[in-house]
């Protein structure tokens, strides 16, 4: 029987390198691709556990190259596309957006292009909950897969535009598609920049933790192996062209979760350190699963049992974390990575 060959773009990155090792441990008859461009927050040590895999296969590129990746895709020839790879830091995006429209639209297109002339049989274009903009501090509202797109930040207009663009190829092509917006991901190997990693990390060395404005901004938060359970099961059974929302059912302001990671960790609440809110910071976020959940999906985190296994995992694996910080990581690609074996 033919093997089924999988691309997943963004394989080194946070959300895409825990599907990729959940993907490469689960299913052993796929051949799994993992693509990645190796940016700042690309980090392939976090592979070292699957790396001589034989269903395991890295590939260096970006995915806005079009003679690169159009011959990639003729080549192999995918079944399967879940397209995670995104510049993803809203900061970020306020500073430099133009990166942001390169890589999460053009990008994009240009795998969809690859996609439609090789007939892969789904194409699932991970994204995510602030494409919605931002909900009032209303616990009985919540984002919906027919909330209308209004993004607030760079970040997440270029995320709603590739939206837009997976949508068109769809109803023009009929590319067979599924959308999936997940609320705030957590877990093992969250790159060190975001909240709960940050936190965890200067905690653990007695630094200062930053909170933006009073703290009082809102986030539901869904563990990444959940999220990537979800993906899988999207994959397989989502309804061509349908968007699902992935949450978690954990909403908690920003200021609780430093609070939280500080009294799991014994440390003083003195750490914390108020600084001048974002701009465009949205008030709240949260996703309405039911669809999603009809399909057969349930978390198995909650964020009380979710936070204290990610602490742990921090405090197990220090040394990770702390070549990220130093940014020694990027030195690990030196050794020699090919498509094939």
């Amino acid at each position: 029987m033919t093997r089924k060959k999988i691309l997943v773009t963004g394989g080194a990155g946070f959300i895409g390198g825990n599907f990729v090792q959940y993907m490469v441990k689960k299913y052993p008859q796929y051949d799994i691709f993992n693509l990645d461009l190796l940016t700042y927050a690309g980090d392939l040590t976090k592979h070292k556990s699957i790396e001589t895999k034989e269903n395991y296969f890295f590939v260096k590129a970006d995915i806005a190259d079009r003679e690169i990746i159009t011959s990639l895709f003729k080549k192999e020839r995918f079944d399967y596309v879940v397209h995670f790879a995104a510049e993803s830091h809203v900061d970020r995006s306020i500073t430099d957006p133009g990166i942001f429209v390169q890589t999460n639209v053009l990008g994009t297109q240009v795998l969809l292009d690859a996609s439609k002339e090789v007939n892969v049989k789904k194409f699932v274009h991970v994204s995510t909950d602030e494409v919605y903009g931002e909900l009032e501090f209303d616990p009985s509202t919540f984002f919906t897969e027919e909330t209308p797109l209004q993004p607030n930040s760079p970040y997440s207009a270029s995320k709603a535009s590739s939206d837009l663009l997976v949508r068109a190829y769809n109803e023009t092509y009929g590319l067979p598609i599924n959308i999936t917006r997940c609320s705030n991901n957590y877990g093992p190997y969250h790159f060190p920049e975001k909240l709960i990693p940050l936190t965890i990390s200067r905690v653990l060395n007695e630094q200062r933790v930053p909170v933006y404005g009073d703290g009082k901004n809102i986030r539901d938060w869904l563990h990444v192996i959940d999220h990537c359970s979800a993906i899988d099961l999207v994959m397989h059974e989502g309804i061509n062209g349908e968007v699902y929302n992935v949450g978690g059912h954990n909403e908690r302001t920003n200021l609780e979760v430093v609070k939280t990671i500080i009294k799991e960790l014994g440390k003083s609440e003195e750490l914390i350190e108020f600084v001048q809110d974002r701009l465009g910071h949205d008030k709240r976020y949260a996703i309405d699963p039911t669809k999603l959940e009809t399909l057969g999906w349930t978390p198995t985190y909650n964020f009380e049992t979710g936070i204290a296994q990610t602490i742990q995992w921090y405090l197990d694996n220090k040394e990770w974390w702390e070549q990220i910080i130093s940014g020694d990581y990027q030195d690990y690609f030196n050794k020699q990575y090919i498509i094939s074996k």
